[in-house]
């Protein structure tokens, strides 16, 4: 065997052995197995054109065309020519997948199932890892430089993983990328023939015909590679941060609890509130007359750092036939029996089962598992909701204000691990709760105080598109621009109930659906909530409502303060509504044409904010960066552009100067659009040349003519008028015409303004203005040479 061919070998073993570390990613290791043959191929390819030989770019260019025809027959033969040749369909198709793989990551915890949209990340990622790797390494004959993408591959998913054998996969990696050096160093020696071979090969030596340096270079791996792996065992122990997998949400139990993966409730939260569609998520049949205290309880969030809410990690058993009274439920509160049907629709997989709190008996079929701390249900192994009916008996525990008010000290245990705050929260949270609650005779008072705080009297307005930062500092900002949705006003109330004394928790589910006509509850995305539970001894965990214009207000914490804690019936949460609707919520999705074209409606044209306080940071924020930075390298010019056109047309100007900017700025987005469909900018025209132009080489209709003639207006507005009024509808105009150029071109333009857009030439040009200022900037400081004493002009 060649040194090169040798080389390729030892190139695709490390890949596959560095690509190791993602299988505790994901709940099925069959991936893997079918992974194997795919590089092989890859492999193959690249050791062939470099036979023949072609070039180093056409060897390349085979092995990423060859790539690309492998996971055509795996993932889409059906979209694809005799089943391998990719074309438009096929790619629309991988497109959507790796989509629908974005969307189960982000809706996954560790380990997520092994869906096809995740199979196609895995599989393809490593593929293009591995086409880095043996580029590097074999047709550049660099082996080093290789160890980077290796790094990336294995550092992302040693980092998400939290199993006891990470080691493992540490010496696996490892010794496949030593593997890759000592096979690099072979083939160098080897063109050297045996000047450095040392002594002549001699019957009964231990090590005939090797090398001495070879086998230095092989001791010197073998003691670095034990030293990387004893040193972190005898070094303290580094946990928490973002890699922290106490972050991601329920994890692993013991007893017959099995290994558990589950939704990350605040980014399905997040989603759902700013979603396009507000598509029916569950329906409902209860025994129940008065809805409005028929929340749909997920999870609980009980761990507070300061920054994130998370749900602890606690033991999990089989779900018994009665669940056991909820813990501090005295027998003297009054309560009901409320039995409800849940049926969940057939796209919506979550792993926690929404139920009404507090459940005394559970009826579901398939692999689920009860938590009894927190009294909820959870899927096992990638066991979800999707189409599920099952049946919830609950307790309605209607306690009165004197019952809460009256109530003694809570456990000196649970006070201590719900009463906990960390020293990084900032000094102004605990003021603040102090000068709310200042007067308060009980811990009820107080946590009615903070209540009407936020929903009445305390100036707060519900918007899902304010940003309030992360970290510590997040529930501060919060506090002084009075402006959020559901999961500031419970992070902030639970928070601040903490630092009263009171035991504090937040929830996360739905708030109270819409009646129907035909007696059933719609509950539908924009029904998904958050909210604050606090701890009185002898009434339980119970429900507080803090966010303006949304859910219902309790009625044991109705106060006499001033003002309408009523919901608004405009926003989605008119729930407490007991008339049924005439017409079912609305189901339908959106059409794809209009989705293509971001032109659905929307309550919000925001991006949706992150929460607040920060939130678990969801395992695929790191996943998709590090697995498939390859990926994003071949779609940077789309990536960006998508972004450029999102901050162009998403902005909301609030001041004449931020109106002025968001027209310039739809204004440079319409002219960039058109330059991608092949209307190249002419910066000598007007504004209203300019959109004449733009109609008459884009074979523009009127209505869509109209469009672009409305922003050149605007511009001019801006850019002529002494006191410009700012125009109504400029994004959206700017989003139909984009439509409109691009359905009166060719296939293959359009694709070329998606993959290649003309316009990311201006990233060029900043980076080469940038380029040569630094240069005149460092000319300008470099000192004058001196000329040799005695020198004449």
């Amino acid at each position: 065997m060649s040194g090169r061919a040798r080389l390729a070998l030892c190139a695709a073993a490390a890949t596959l052995m560095a690509s190791c570390a993602l299988l505790p990613l994901v709940a099925e290791p069959t991936w893997l197995l079918q992974l194997v043959p795919l590089v092989a191929v890859q492999t193959g390819v690249g050791a062939a054109a470099r036979r023949v030989p072609l070039g180093r770019p056409l060897t390349v260019a085979a092995q990423a065309l060859v790539t690309l025809m492998l996971l055509t027959l795996v993932f889409a033969r059906e979209h694809a020519l005799a089943g391998l040749v990719p074309g438009p369909d096929t790619f629309r198709y991988l497109g959507e997948l790796l989509q629908q793989g974005a969307d189960d990551v982000s809706q996954y915890a560790i380990p997520a199932p092994l869906t096809d949209g995740i199979k196609l990340m895995l599989i393809g990622g490593v593929l293009l890892i591995g086409l880095l790797v043996d580029t590097i390494a074999v047709t550049f004959r660099s082996a080093a430089p290789a160890g980077l993408p290796l790094l990336a591959l294995y550092s992302v998913a040693a980092g998400l993983s939290d199993g006891a054998a990470d080691w493992l996969w540490f010496l696996v990696a490892a010794a496949g990328y030593l593997m890759l050096l000592l096979a690099e160093g072979r083939d160098r020696l080897a063109q050297w023939g045996r000047v450095f071979g040392g002594a002549p090969r001699t019957p009964g030596s231990p090590d005939p015909g090797v090398a001495a340096p070879v086998r230095t270079g092989r001791r010197i791996g073998a003691v670095a590679l034990g030293v990387a792996l004893l040193v972190p065992a005898a070094l303290p122990a580094m946990q928490g941060g973002l890699l922290d997998a106490a972050g991601t949400g329920v994890g692993a139990g013991n007893g017959n609890g099995g290994t558990i993966s589950a939704v990350n409730p605040l980014v399905s939260l997040r989603d759902s509130l700013n979603t396009d569609n507000d598509r029916r998520v569950l329906s409902l049949r209860t025994s129940t007359s008065d809805i409005s205290d028929l929340y749909l309880r997920i999870v609980s969030l009980d761990e507070f750092d300061g920054t994130t809410w998370t749900p602890a990690r606690r033991h999990v058993v089989g779900v018994p036939d009665e669940l056991p009274t909820p813990v501090g439920l005295g027998t003297d509160v009054k309560r009901g029996k409320v039995r409800t049907t849940v049926t969940a629709a057939d796209w919506y997989a979550q792993n926690w089962l929404p139920m009404p709190y507090p459940p005394s008996e559970v009826k579901v079929a398939g692999r689920w598992r009860y938590e009894p701390v927190g009294m909820t249900v959870v899927g096992d192994h990638g066991q979800s909701t999707r189409g599920q009916t099952y049946q919830v008996t609950s307790l309605n525990v209607r306690p009165t204000a004197e019952q809460l008010a009256d109530a003694p000290e809570p456990p000196a245990a649970l006070e201590r691990a719900y009463t906990r705050v960390p020293s990084s929260l900032p000094k102004e949270v605990s003021r603040t709760a102090k000068e709310i609650a200042s007067g308060a005779k009980s811990h009820y008072e107080e946590a009615v105080r903070l209540q009407d705080y936020f929903a009445v009297n305390g100036g707060f307005q519900y918007d899902t598109s304010v940003k309030v930062g992360r970290g510590p500092n997040a529930i501060v900002n919060f506090l002084e621009q009075k402006e959020g949705f559901c999961v500031h006003f419970s992070f902030a109330m639970a928070a601040m109930a903490r630092t009263l004394g009171i035991p504090a928790r937040v929830a996360v589910g739905f708030a109270p659906g819409t009646p129907q006509a035909d007696g059933t509850v719609s509950v539908s995305e924009r029904d998904a909530h958050a909210w604050p539970e606090l701890y009185f001894e002898g009434i339980g965990w119970t429900r507080f409502e803090p966010t303006p214009t949304r859910g219902t207000t309790p009625s044991y914490t109705q106060s006499d303060t001033p003002g309408d804690a009523l919901p608004d019936p405009a926003l989605p949460s008119k729930n407490a509504s007991s008339q049924p609707s005439a017409a079912a919520s609305p189901s339908e999705s959106c059409a794809n044409e209009l989705r293509r074209l971001q032109a659905c409606d929307s309550p919000s044209a925001a991006a949706a904010p992150h929460p607040g306080n920060g939130g678990p940071s969801p395992w695929w924020l790191l996943l998709v960066p590090g697995v498939l930075v390859a990926l994003a390298i071949p779609l940077s010019p789309l990536l960006w552009r998508e972004r450029t056109r999102s901050r162009r047309l998403g902005g909301h100007p609030r001041t004449p100067e931020g109106a002025a900017a968001h027209t310039l700025a739809v204004w440079q987005e319409l002219t960039d659009s058109a330059w991608d469909h092949g209307i190249p900018p002419d910066e000598s025209l007007t504004p209203r040349g300019a959109a004449a132009r733009l109609v008459r080489l884009g074979h523009l209709d009127p209505a869509d003519g109209a469009s672009v003639h409305r922003v050149a207006d605007a511009v001019e507005q801006v850019l002529y008028a002494p006191r410009p009024s700012p125009g109504a509808g400029l994004a959206q105009d700017v989003r139909r015409a984009i439509g409109a150029l691009a359905g009166n071109v060719s296939t293959g333009t359009r694709l070329r303004a998606l993959f290649l857009p003309r316009s990311a030439a201006r990233v060029l040009w900043a980076v080469s203005d940038r380029w040569s200022a630094l240069r005149a900037r460092a000319a300008a400081v470099r000192p004058p040479l001196r000329r040799p004493s005695g020198q004449q002009n």
